[in-house]
C-alpha cells in the first residue's frame, strides 16, 4: 500500500544512520514495529498487581525431569 507522509527529514536521515538502514521504508517499518512492541510491553507491565495467583504453586517441580 502505496502512502505520503511528510516526515521530518532530518529525522529520517538519522534514523537511518543510528539503525544502519539503507532506506527511508527500512526506517520507518522498524520505527512502528519498536513503537507497536513498547506499547505491547506497556499493557502488560498494566497487568502487574492485577492477576491473582496460588502462593503455593511450585513453579520449579515443572522443571523436575520424571
Amino acid at each position: 500500500m502505496a502512502t505520503n507522509l511528510a516526515i521530518d527529514e532530518r529525522l529520517i536521515e538519522e534514523a537511518k544512520r543510528v539503525g544502519g538502514h539503507k532506506t527511508k521504508k527500512a526506517v520507518v517499518t522498524e520505527a512502528l514495529k519498536e513503537y507497536i512492541q513498547v506499547r505491547q510491553q506497556k499493557k502488560v507491565i498494566d497487568l502487574f498487581g492485577t492477576i491473582d495467583y496460588d502462593p503455593d504453586y511450585d513453579y520449579k517441580s515443572q522443571r523436575k525431569v520424571q
